[in-house]
Protein backbone atom coordinates (compact mmCIF):
# COMPACT_ATOMS: atom_id res chain seq x y z
CA UNK A 1 0.00 0.00 0.00
CA UNK A 2 2.79 2.41 0.93
CA UNK A 3 4.66 1.55 -2.28
CA UNK A 4 1.57 2.39 -4.33
CA UNK A 5 1.25 5.71 -2.52
CA UNK A 6 4.90 6.47 -3.13
CA UNK A 7 4.51 5.74 -6.83
CA UNK A 8 1.47 7.98 -6.95
CA UNK A 9 3.32 10.87 -5.34
CA UNK A 10 6.21 10.39 -7.74
CA UNK A 11 3.80 10.47 -10.67
CA UNK A 12 2.32 13.72 -9.40
CA UNK A 13 5.65 15.47 -9.28
CA UNK A 14 6.12 18.21 -11.81
CA UNK A 15 8.43 17.67 -14.73
CA UNK A 16 10.94 20.10 -13.24
CA UNK A 17 10.81 18.48 -9.80
CA UNK A 18 11.72 15.16 -11.34
CA UNK A 19 14.67 16.66 -13.19
CA UNK A 20 15.97 18.43 -10.10
CA UNK A 21 15.56 15.23 -8.08
CA UNK A 22 17.37 13.21 -10.74
CA UNK A 23 20.27 15.67 -11.02
CA UNK A 24 20.61 16.20 -7.31
CA UNK A 25 20.44 19.87 -6.42
CA UNK A 26 18.28 22.91 -6.92
CA UNK A 27 19.45 25.55 -9.47
CA UNK A 28 20.23 28.97 -8.01
CA UNK A 29 19.64 31.04 -11.14
CA UNK A 30 18.51 30.82 -14.77
CA UNK A 31 21.96 29.90 -16.08
CA UNK A 32 22.25 27.00 -13.67
CA UNK A 33 18.75 25.87 -14.57
CA UNK A 34 19.60 25.86 -18.26
CA UNK A 35 22.78 23.90 -17.59
CA UNK A 36 20.71 21.44 -15.57
CA UNK A 37 18.27 21.04 -18.44
CA UNK A 38 21.04 20.59 -21.00
CA UNK A 39 22.66 17.96 -18.84
CA UNK A 40 19.31 16.21 -18.45
CA UNK A 41 18.81 16.24 -22.22
CA UNK A 42 22.28 14.79 -22.70
CA UNK A 43 21.21 11.98 -20.36
CA UNK A 44 18.14 11.55 -22.61
CA UNK A 45 15.68 12.49 -19.87
CA UNK A 46 13.84 14.33 -22.69
CA UNK A 47 14.54 15.00 -26.36
CA UNK A 48 16.42 17.84 -28.05
CA UNK A 49 13.23 19.45 -29.40
CA UNK A 50 11.90 19.88 -25.88
CA UNK A 51 15.16 21.49 -24.78
CA UNK A 52 15.02 23.86 -27.74
CA UNK A 53 11.52 25.01 -26.79
CA UNK A 54 12.48 25.56 -23.16
CA UNK A 55 15.52 27.58 -24.21
CA UNK A 56 13.35 29.52 -26.65
CA UNK A 57 10.88 30.36 -23.90
CA UNK A 58 13.70 31.77 -21.76
CA UNK A 59 15.00 33.74 -24.73
CA UNK A 60 11.59 35.30 -25.49
CA UNK A 61 11.50 36.81 -22.00
CA UNK A 62 14.71 38.71 -22.79
CA UNK A 63 13.87 39.80 -26.36
CA UNK A 64 11.93 42.83 -27.54
CA UNK A 65 9.64 43.39 -30.49
CA UNK A 66 12.32 45.26 -32.47
CA UNK A 67 14.49 42.12 -32.40
CA UNK A 68 12.12 40.10 -34.59
CA UNK A 69 9.86 42.58 -36.40
CA UNK A 70 9.58 42.79 -40.17
CA UNK A 71 11.05 46.24 -41.05
CA UNK A 72 8.81 48.83 -42.72
CA UNK A 73 10.74 48.56 -46.00
CA UNK A 74 9.93 44.83 -46.21
CA UNK A 75 6.24 45.05 -45.32
CA UNK A 76 3.72 44.10 -47.99
CA UNK A 77 1.08 46.83 -47.73
CA UNK A 78 -2.10 47.73 -49.61
CA UNK A 79 -3.27 51.18 -50.64
CA UNK A 80 -6.66 52.13 -49.21
CA UNK A 81 -7.67 53.55 -52.62
CA UNK A 82 -6.61 50.46 -54.60
CA UNK A 83 -9.16 48.64 -56.72
CA UNK A 84 -9.88 44.94 -56.35
CA UNK A 85 -8.02 44.30 -59.61
CA UNK A 86 -4.95 46.03 -58.21
CA UNK A 87 -5.09 44.20 -54.89
CA UNK A 88 -5.35 40.62 -56.10
CA UNK A 89 -1.88 40.33 -57.72
CA UNK A 90 -0.19 41.64 -54.57
CA UNK A 91 -2.12 39.24 -52.35
CA UNK A 92 -1.52 36.30 -54.69
CA UNK A 93 2.19 36.97 -54.98
CA UNK A 94 2.82 37.43 -51.26
CA UNK A 95 0.78 34.49 -49.99
CA UNK A 96 0.05 36.34 -46.73
CA UNK A 97 -3.35 36.29 -45.04
CA UNK A 98 -3.25 39.76 -43.44
CA UNK A 99 -2.16 43.06 -44.93
CA UNK A 100 -1.65 46.53 -43.43
CA UNK A 101 -3.66 49.13 -45.36
CA UNK A 102 -2.01 52.53 -45.75
CA UNK A 103 -3.35 55.96 -46.59
CA UNK A 104 -2.35 58.21 -49.49
CA UNK A 105 0.64 59.55 -47.55
CA UNK A 106 2.07 55.98 -47.39
CA UNK A 107 3.01 56.56 -43.74
CA UNK A 108 -0.18 55.85 -41.79
CA UNK A 109 -1.68 52.39 -41.34
CA UNK A 110 -5.45 52.84 -41.36
CA UNK A 111 -6.44 49.21 -40.87
CA UNK A 112 -5.77 45.58 -41.66
CA UNK A 113 -7.24 43.63 -44.57
CA UNK A 114 -7.82 39.88 -44.24
CA UNK A 115 -7.43 38.13 -47.57
CA UNK A 116 -10.44 35.91 -46.82
CA UNK A 117 -12.65 39.01 -46.71
CA UNK A 118 -12.10 39.45 -50.45
CA UNK A 119 -13.63 36.10 -51.38
CA UNK A 120 -17.17 37.41 -51.62
CA UNK A 121 -16.04 40.13 -54.04
CA UNK A 122 -14.10 37.84 -56.36
CA UNK A 123 -16.99 35.45 -57.05
CA UNK A 124 -18.60 37.55 -59.79
CA UNK A 125 -18.41 40.91 -61.55
CA UNK A 126 -21.37 42.39 -59.65
CA UNK A 127 -19.75 41.77 -56.30
CA UNK A 128 -16.44 43.14 -57.56
CA UNK A 129 -18.16 46.38 -58.56
CA UNK A 130 -19.43 46.76 -54.97
CA UNK A 131 -15.93 46.43 -53.46
CA UNK A 132 -15.24 49.09 -50.84
CA UNK A 133 -11.99 48.85 -48.90
CA UNK A 134 -13.19 51.05 -46.02
CA UNK A 135 -16.10 48.71 -45.30
CA UNK A 136 -14.00 45.57 -44.78
CA UNK A 137 -10.73 46.64 -43.20
CA UNK A 138 -10.32 45.82 -39.53
CA UNK A 139 -8.89 47.87 -36.66
CA UNK A 140 -5.13 48.00 -36.33
CA UNK A 141 -3.30 46.77 -33.24
CA UNK A 142 -0.26 48.90 -32.40
CA UNK A 143 2.69 47.97 -30.21
CA UNK A 144 5.93 49.77 -29.29
CA UNK A 145 9.18 48.32 -30.57
CA UNK A 146 10.50 48.15 -26.99
CA UNK A 147 7.82 45.76 -25.68
CA UNK A 148 9.08 42.38 -24.46
CA UNK A 149 8.02 39.41 -26.58
CA UNK A 150 6.52 37.45 -23.70
CA UNK A 151 4.24 40.41 -22.91
CA UNK A 152 3.26 40.74 -26.59
CA UNK A 153 2.48 37.03 -26.82
CA UNK A 154 0.22 37.27 -23.77
CA UNK A 155 -1.60 40.21 -25.40
CA UNK A 156 -1.97 38.35 -28.68
CA UNK A 157 -3.58 35.44 -26.85
CA UNK A 158 -5.83 37.58 -24.65
CA UNK A 159 -7.12 39.75 -27.51
CA UNK A 160 -7.01 37.01 -30.16
CA UNK A 161 -4.86 39.14 -32.45
CA UNK A 162 -2.45 37.72 -34.97
CA UNK A 163 -0.59 40.83 -36.12
CA UNK A 164 0.50 44.18 -34.71
CA UNK A 165 1.99 47.28 -36.30
CA UNK A 166 5.24 48.25 -34.56
CA UNK A 167 5.77 51.90 -33.67
CA UNK A 168 9.11 53.60 -33.10
CA UNK A 169 9.83 56.10 -30.34
CA UNK A 170 8.36 58.94 -32.42
CA UNK A 171 5.09 57.12 -33.16
CA UNK A 172 6.01 56.29 -36.75
CA UNK A 173 5.61 52.85 -38.33
CA UNK A 174 8.78 50.84 -37.76
CA UNK A 175 7.49 47.48 -39.00
CA UNK A 176 5.10 44.71 -38.13
CA UNK A 177 5.13 41.57 -36.02
CA UNK A 178 2.89 38.49 -36.03
CA UNK A 179 2.11 35.85 -33.46
CA UNK A 180 3.89 33.37 -35.73
CA UNK A 181 7.08 35.44 -35.47
CA UNK A 182 6.95 35.18 -31.67
CA UNK A 183 6.13 31.47 -31.62
CA UNK A 184 8.99 30.73 -34.01
CA UNK A 185 11.38 32.07 -31.38
CA UNK A 186 10.13 29.32 -29.08
CA UNK A 187 9.46 26.33 -31.31
CA UNK A 188 11.68 27.11 -34.30
CA UNK A 189 10.78 27.85 -37.90
CA UNK A 190 7.14 27.19 -38.77
CA UNK A 191 6.79 26.22 -42.43
CA UNK A 192 3.50 26.44 -44.29
CA UNK A 193 2.39 25.83 -47.87
CA UNK A 194 3.53 29.32 -48.86
CA UNK A 195 7.01 28.84 -47.41
CA UNK A 196 7.61 25.79 -49.60
CA UNK A 197 6.99 27.94 -52.66
CA UNK A 198 8.83 31.00 -51.46
CA UNK A 199 11.31 30.74 -54.34
CA UNK A 200 8.53 30.71 -56.92
CA UNK A 201 9.08 34.22 -58.27
CA UNK A 202 6.48 33.90 -61.03
CA UNK A 203 2.85 32.95 -60.41
CA UNK A 204 0.23 32.43 -63.09
CA UNK A 205 -3.10 34.00 -62.19
CA UNK A 206 -4.94 33.65 -65.51
CA UNK A 207 -4.31 32.86 -69.18
CA UNK A 208 -1.34 35.01 -70.23
CA UNK A 209 -1.42 36.95 -66.92
CA UNK A 210 1.16 36.59 -64.17
CA UNK A 211 2.45 38.21 -61.00
CA UNK A 212 6.22 38.49 -60.94
CA UNK A 213 8.63 39.29 -58.14
CA UNK A 214 10.86 42.14 -59.33
CA UNK A 215 13.93 40.22 -58.11
CA UNK A 216 13.25 37.35 -60.52
CA UNK A 217 16.43 36.60 -62.51
CA UNK A 218 16.00 37.52 -66.18
CA UNK A 219 17.10 34.02 -67.17
CA UNK A 220 14.26 32.50 -65.12
CA UNK A 221 11.77 35.03 -66.50
CA UNK A 222 12.75 34.15 -70.07
CA UNK A 223 12.39 30.44 -69.38
CA UNK A 224 8.84 30.76 -68.02
CA UNK A 225 7.55 33.52 -70.29
CA UNK A 226 9.26 32.50 -73.55
CA UNK A 227 10.96 35.90 -73.87
CA UNK A 228 14.52 36.65 -74.94
CA UNK A 229 15.56 39.53 -72.70
CA UNK A 230 19.32 39.99 -72.33
CA UNK A 231 20.89 39.80 -68.87
CA UNK A 232 24.14 41.47 -69.93
CA UNK A 233 23.33 44.74 -68.14
CA UNK A 234 20.78 43.68 -65.52
CA UNK A 235 20.35 40.50 -63.50
CA UNK A 236 16.69 40.93 -62.54
CA UNK A 237 13.54 41.62 -64.52
CA UNK A 238 12.72 44.50 -62.17
CA UNK A 239 16.01 46.21 -62.99
CA UNK A 240 15.36 45.81 -66.71
CA UNK A 241 11.88 47.31 -66.48
CA UNK A 242 13.09 50.22 -64.34
CA UNK A 243 15.81 50.99 -66.89
CA UNK A 244 13.21 50.96 -69.67
CA UNK A 245 10.87 53.31 -67.79
CA UNK A 246 13.76 55.63 -67.00
CA UNK A 247 12.91 56.46 -63.38
CA UNK A 248 11.76 54.85 -60.14
CA UNK A 249 8.22 53.81 -61.15
CA UNK A 250 5.17 54.30 -58.99
CA UNK A 251 2.39 51.82 -58.35
CA UNK A 252 0.08 51.65 -61.35
CA UNK A 253 2.66 52.68 -63.95
CA UNK A 254 2.89 50.45 -67.01
CA UNK A 255 5.50 49.70 -69.64
CA UNK A 256 5.49 47.54 -72.79
CA UNK A 257 8.65 45.64 -73.47
CA UNK A 258 9.49 42.58 -75.54
CA UNK A 259 5.91 41.44 -76.07
CA UNK A 260 4.94 41.95 -72.42
CA UNK A 261 3.02 44.63 -70.57
CA UNK A 262 4.42 45.28 -67.11
CA UNK A 263 2.28 47.02 -64.49
CA UNK A 264 3.81 48.02 -61.15
CA UNK A 265 1.58 46.74 -58.36
CA UNK A 266 3.82 47.04 -55.30
CA UNK A 267 6.58 49.65 -54.96
CA UNK A 268 7.83 52.44 -52.76
CA UNK A 269 10.25 55.31 -53.23
CA UNK A 270 13.26 52.98 -53.18
CA UNK A 271 12.32 49.73 -54.86
CA UNK A 272 9.86 47.79 -56.99
CA UNK A 273 8.62 44.57 -55.40
CA UNK A 274 5.84 43.08 -57.51
CA UNK A 275 4.74 43.51 -61.11
CA UNK A 276 1.71 42.21 -63.01
CA UNK A 277 2.73 40.91 -66.43
CA UNK A 278 0.44 40.31 -69.43
CA UNK A 279 1.64 38.76 -72.68
CA UNK A 280 0.74 41.07 -75.57
CA UNK A 281 2.02 38.99 -78.45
Amino acid sequence: MSDDKSDSNSGNRSFMDRIVHAMGGEPRDQDELLELLRDAQARQVFDADTLQMVEGAFQVVEMRVRDIMIPRAQMVVLDQDASLEELLPVITQSGHSRFPVIDEDKDNVVGVLLAKDLLKFSSNANNAAEFDMASIIRPTTMTPETKRLNVLLKEFRAKRNHMAIVLDEYGGVAGLVTIEDVLEEIVGEIDDEHDTEEDAHIRRIADDRYTVNALTPIEDFNEVMGTTFSDDEFDTIGGLVMQHIGHMPKEGETAELGGCEFRIVDADSRRVRVMAVSLTS
